[in-house]
């Protein structure tokens, strides 16, 4: 038995008791009666953020956060549906109820936790670009890049639009529904860059080996990534942050780092 495996196996019994005592005071928790009535954890994302969440060749969702999901889901005794959506429509599917959790590269941010609450982060990212260009590779900050002749692309209602709005103001933005189409658009030529998370820059990097892309050598910025819940339920919250908690303390969140984001021999799976 390997060793992230021990971790997953040790980690999940301790988690089991912490979710034990949860539900046990689960009358002021809708969430947690809704989960245990239904015995199935919903958990939001987009599907098309390697490597937090990718589809893979067979259909599968794969992924540091669909890892992340399945360890929960086997604490709390649940079946685990990966609810996927367009990026733009995850918080509001939160709170409108059509998922429990979500879980899909979302940056905390101060106007996100005026909506809905967060528990990490478990990972820190920062605004990055992809490119073809070496100059736009070489900047240094985003006046490098904040010229009127330049294109750029972002997740529609995502913090990179949000970014790029602020900081580059005079760059001509074309907004995207999901990440494959942004990346198609800078590999065709329709976009000089594309701005989002670093590890999406760095994968796509990877995945694409012949088309020429490069990325920042470091990130303009520094965001963590969490886990985003309904922001009226402090019984699910207080369960996920002792998940987390747990999580950290016994190094599963390292190995699982270590498997997805410096691996890469999962990139084979994609299609």
């Amino acid at each position: 038995m390997n060793s992230i495996r021990r971790f997953q196996l040790l980690f999940i019994v301790v988690l089991v008791l912490i979710a034990g005592c949860a539900t046990a005071f689960s009358a002021d928790s809708p969430i947690l009666d809704r989960i245990a009535s239904s015995g199935v954890l919903r958990v939001g994302m987009s599907g098309d953020q390697a490597p937090m969440n990718a589809k893979a060749r067979s259909g599968q969702i794969i992924g540091l956060e669909v890892d992340l999901a399945n360890l929960l889901a086997a604490a709390m005794e649940v079946k685990v549906e990966l609810v996927t959506k367009p990026f733009p429509d995850l918080l509001p599917a939160l709170k409108a109820g059509e998922v429990d959790i979500v879980m899909s590269g979302m940056t905390i941010t101060r106007g996100r936790t005026a909506d809905v609450s967060f528990v990490g982060p478990y990972m820190i990212s920062g605004k990055s670009i992809l490119t073809k260009s070496t100059v736009l590779a070489a900047a240094d900050d985003t006046e490098d890049v904040n010229k009127a002749t330049i294109t750029v692309t972002a997740l529609e209602n995502s913090t990179s639009q949000s970014f790029v709005e602020k900081n580059m103001p005079d760059v001509k933005l074309v907004t995207s529904k999901d990440y494959d189409s942004a990346v198609k658009m800078v590999v065709d030529g329709q976009a000089d860059a594309l701005v989002a998370d670093m590890p999406v820059c760095i994968l796509s990097v990877m995945r694409y080996p012949g088309s020429n892309l490069v990325t920042l050598n470091q990130p303009f910025t520094i965001e963590p990534i969490g886990i985003a819940l309904p922001a009226n339920d402090a019984q699910f919250l207080n369960l996920v942050e002792n998940y987390f908690r747990a999580l950290e303390g016994m190094g599963v969140m390292q190995q699982l780092r270590k498997q997805w984001l410096e691996d890469g021999s999962w990139i084979a799976a994609l299609p």
